[in-house]
């Protein structure tokens, strides 16, 4: 009633200096609004704090990166191969928003969908495995142990405890089909000499997935293989990949990589920016 009765009195006013009584209503309607904006904002609030999968959520992607569609159809899907997932959903053409992972007791997985739409994504992988139980048949075995021992048992480690469990969600957003279609590693690896660790770089960039469709895939360029070259540019970092694939795009450009410790060369007709 407090609230009420200040925008009666703040109306009132300025009914009273203007005569207006339009801008008495739209005074009234603006003050409601404000007040059922900030409800909106803490129920919205109240929702992710008790959305564990809201609440450990770790961002990826630091580009802002969601889905193409304003009011994307979020898609739930539950499995157990992640590292496999990870793989398809890049082949597929998305990459991954960010991540959430914690341990609980049951936890409905529909919570990981309200999350997934709450950052625009399009698609969400979501994972559940055992950790622990302190059950019933757990508690036997410990009084079998400790009268076999003749030990005490401790009246805490008798209590049944809920099974835990750890839950993990990928969230992924549809990209635009890249100029090349590939995701890249830079790899590194270790050496001997003299009795001393030498950490080298490997040549070019490790393919560890080749979007499915794009110029790569076309050109018969596939995971594993190492890129080498894009037309004069000789790659040796991320970023050398982008320049090149920004330099020639539109264009057809010979590709040199390394296939099972071979030099291969391949012509890539890679796509334009629109």
């Amino acid at each position: 009633m407090r609230d009420h009765q200040q925008y009666s009195d703040k109306a009132a006013v300025i009914t009273a200096a203007t005569g207006n009584q339009n801008l008495l209503v739209k005074y009234v309607a603006i003050g409601f609004l404000s007040v059922s904006l900030a409800l909106f904002a803490f129920i919205n609030f109240a929702h992710a704090a008790d959305n564990p999968y809201a609440k450990n959520y770790k961002e990826q992607n630091t580009n802002n990166l969601k889905s193409l569609q304003p009011v994307p159809d979020t898609k739930m899907y539950i499995s157990n191969h992640k590292d496999d997932d990870n793989v398809s959903m890049l082949e597929s053409g998305y990459d991954m928003i960010g991540s959430s992972g914690f341990s609980a007791t049951e936890t409905s997985f529909d919570l990981a969908l309200q999350h997934a739409k709450s950052i625009k994504a399009d698609t969400v992988l979501v994972y559940k495995k055992y950790e622990s139980a302190k059950t019933a048949s757990s508690k036997l075995q410990l009084i079998k142990e400790a009268a076999k021992k003749g030990a005490e048992i401790d009246p805490n480690d008798l209590t049944e405890e809920p099974t835990e469990y750890y839950y993990y969600a990928s969230y992924w957003a549809k990209l635009p089909m890249p100029l090349l279609g590939v995701h890249i590693i830079k790899l590194k690896q270790k050496e001997t000499d003299d009795e001393q660790v030498v950490v080298k770089d490997e040549p070019g960039l490790k393919i560890i997935a080749v979007i499915k469709d794009s110029p790569a895939a076309k050109a018969s360029i596939v995971k594993g293989d190492a890129l080498l070259k894009i037309g004069d540019v000789t790659l040796t970092a991320a970023d050398d990949l982008f320049a090149a694939v920004k330099r020639y795009a539109g264009q057809t450009v010979p590709v040199q990589l390394q296939r099972n410790g071979a030099d291969v060369e391949v012509q890539v007709a890679l796509n334009s920016r629109k």
